[in-house]
Order: C-alpha cells, then sequence, then structure tokens
C-alpha cells in the first residue's frame, strides 16, 4: 500500500507572511555589502537592500 502524505492548504498568515509590512511602505533596509560605496556625479552613496522583498534604494551622503 501507498504512504499517504497529508495535505493542506496554507493559511493566509502563511502565503503572505513578510509582503504585508512592505505593501505598506515598512521595509527592512540593510547595507548592500557588495556593492557598500559607489561615486555617482561626485557624491558618495550607499545602496540599501530590503531584507524582505529584495527593493533596493541609493541614499547619496
Amino acid at each position: 500500500m501507498a504512504d499517504v502524505i497529508p495535505f493542506r492548504k496554507p493559511s493566509a498568515e502563511e502565503r503572505h507572511k513578510g509582503k504585508v509590512l512592505c505593501r505598506h511602505g515598512h521595509h527592512k533596509w540593510q547595507v548592500d555589502k557588495a556593492k557598500q560605496f559607489d561615486v555617482q556625479q561626485g557624491r558618495l552613496v550607499t545602496v540599501y537592500i530590503c531584507s524582505r522583498c529584495k527593493e533596493r534604494k541609493v541614499k547619496a551622503h
């Protein structure tokens, strides 16, 4: 006889975990270590990446 694998539908909380905060503008920004500093138009800039949705933000100093 074959093994029966229990199947259950993932709940709404499990499906959308981490996406709701970013959709409302509450990102979890972290500095991109590979591209930490760049020179752009004579300014020093830092690249930030959201750890949840992978959106990028560049801040000039």
